[in-house]
């Protein structure tokens, strides 16, 4: 009895760390002076993207050239759909001087982060 309790909760153990660890990430200040990047593509962007984001979709051939157009001392938040591009944008526009950078992740994940609502123009 006693081994079968044992062989139970070395299973129950890693699945409840497991779980623990992919809970959501903690929040973080987003202040009105911070610029909210959306890097997802157009059409992703219109079916729904946290409120005040601009669009700059990090597969477009003018990526490089629309970020250089942002000061480069200003705070930005990225996201995308689930942290991959937005980590890209991310490390390209480091890349390009830009120093106050926060990767967002995912749409909810940066929504929930943030505090801020995912919104449908």
């Amino acid at each position: 009895m006693l081994t079968k309790l044992i062989a139970i909760l070395l299973l129950i153990i890693p699945i409840t760390v497991g779980v623990s660890a992919c809970a959501a990430s903690e929040s973080i200040e987003v202040s009105a002076d911070t610029v909210i990047i959306d890097v997802r593509t157009p059409a992703e962007f219109s079916t729904g993207h946290l409120e005040g984001a601009l669009n700059i979709d990090v597969q477009s051939p003018d990526f490089a050239a629309q970020v250089l157009e942002l000061d480069l001392d200003a705070e930005y938040f990225l996201y995308c759909r689930t942290g991959n591009r937005s980590g890209q944008a991310l490390s390209l526009m480091s890349d390009k001087g830009f120093s106050s950078l926060t990767n967002g992740g995912g749409l909810e994940e940066a929504s929930l982060m943030s505090g801020i609502p995912i919104v449908v123009d």
